[in-house]
């Protein structure tokens, strides 16, 4: 897991990577390249990987000679990384990840199970937001996918061709479309795209040079905002369309439950505490903290917390002022 230069996503989950699709545009294949090594010399080292119904797996690291690892030592080709998965054990707060963006994990290369893998990690972890994108969401149609209100499933359209993708995206789930990179002219099929078929829009240009890369222009973007404005779906453009449309034109909406920053369990363990009197749990900064030093000028320790209604009537029964700090006066304390 990695934290993500994609605007809008916090991290990436890459547990499959890899994609037989031969989609001209795509940056992903050209950044396996780049972190691939000598790929003929990795396919016959047969001691650091396995096979499974024709498609890679990891159980460990791949290490080259000197101790390095190889992101990708099969190039593009599928591959199961099974060491990544519990990587999401390490996040605290809650965060918006974009599962599979080194892969297409719908390929109908890709085994059922380990596409229900995946979903049982995200399950996991329920404080986070999981994308899941892909140029293939027929598969969505074949699998049970997970009831969890925290899971947006997308699908890529560039051009009119692609249209058709919107049907598959399941019914009764969060969905959103990928527009990235925009090919061609959307005036004549964004109406029967978006119709009804998504709750959130994500607009983006080619930013990998390549021989027939296409600009889109200006006018295209703003059809695709307009009939979104229409039906009232939030969209999001990347910083690829900034010289395009401008940044005052720039739109960077995202959907109201994709900006919530929930806790993991850990850490709301770690913000609770139990009154040293009443013994109920409350917020930590909620309650007032006892603090002792072991010698005048010393430094202070937290030994204990206590509710404020129970700081209140030990005070009172210590004949002890209340203090007025954050309005902790008796008439502001209820049971």
């Amino acid at each position: 897991m990695n934290r993500s230069k994609i605007e809008y996503c916090d991290h990436t989950l890459n547990i499959i990577t890899g994609c037989r699709y031969k989609c001209e545009y795509c940056y992903a294949r050209q950044m396996s390249r780049r972190f691939s090594g000598n790929v003929k010399m990795n396919i016959k080292q047969r001691d650091k990987y396995r096979m499974e119904k024709g498609v890679y797996v990891l159980d460990e690291p791949f290490l080259d000679e000197t101790g390095q690892q190889v992101l990708y030592p099969f190039g593009f080709e599928p591959t199961l990384h099974r060491y990544r998965y519990g990587v999401l054990d390490k996040l605290k707060m809650g965060q918006n990840i974009l599962v599979g963006a080194m892969a297409d994990m719908f390929g109908e290369w890709v085994p059922d199970s380990w596409i229900y893998d995946v979903f049982d990690i995200c399950r996991q972890h329920p404080k986070n937001n999981y994308l899941f994108l892909t140029v293939n969401p027929e598969r969505y149609m074949d699998l049970d996918l997970p009831e969890e209100t925290n899971m947006y499933y997308g699908t890529t359209i560039t051009k009119a061709d692609d249209v058709y993708r919107a049907g598959f995206l399941p019914e009764g789930k969060k969905k959103f479309i990928c527009i990235e990179p925009l090919l061609e002219d959307s005036g004549k099929w964004i109406k029967p795209a978006l119709a009804g078929k998504s709750d959130w829009i994500i607009i983006g240009a080619e930013t990998w040079k390549r021989k027939g890369m296409v600009v889109p222009e200006f006018e295209w973007i703003k059809s695709i905002v307009l009939e979104a404005d229409t039906l009232g779906i939030p969209v999001f453009m990347k910083d690829s369309l900034v010289d395009i449309v401008k940044e005052k034109n720039m739109r960077r909406d995202i959907p109201q439950d994709l900006q919530v920053r929930r806790k993991s369990d850990k850490v709301l363990k770690r913000l609770m505490g139990n009154c040293v009197e009443c013994r109920k749990g409350f917020p930590k900064n909620d309650m007032v903290s006892i603090t002792a030093r072991a010698r005048r000028g010393g430094k202070t320790s937290c030994v204990a917390h206590m509710c404020k209604s129970c700081f209140v009537s030990w005070c009172e029964e210590h004949e002890v002022s209340v203090p007025d700090i954050d309005g902790l006066e008796k008439n502001k304390i209820k049971e």
